[in-house]
């Protein structure tokens, strides 16, 4: 789930302050990953908590493409409260 990884454009555009390469260093050591449930769309979704070469914690949300790609459509920091208890890491 690693080693195939592309980031969405759309988040640097968003989010300068997060360049490709922090958000793959964040997936890429990210602690935990989970599959979202409750929400019925066509695709399975995943959201992430890991932090990137800076230390900083990232949020990030992919899905799997047809072509077996982890795409990464979402990613901020840090990450919001809600995204923390998704996750179980709620204080």
């Amino acid at each position: 789930m690693f080693d195939n990884t592309e980031v969405n454009p759309r988040i640097n555009k968003r989010h300068p302050e997060l360049p490709d390469s922090d958000v793959l260093d964040a997936w890429r050591n990210a602690f935990v990953i989970i599959e979202r449930r409750g929400v019925p769309l066509p695709d399975t979704i995943f959201v992430g908590i890991g932090s990137d070469a800076k230390g900083r914690l990232i949020e990030m949300v992919a899905t799997i493409t047809v072509d077996e790609k982890v795409h990464i459509f979402h990613a901020m920091t840090p990450p919001s409260a809600k995204t923390l208890k998704e996750v179980g890491l709620d204080r």
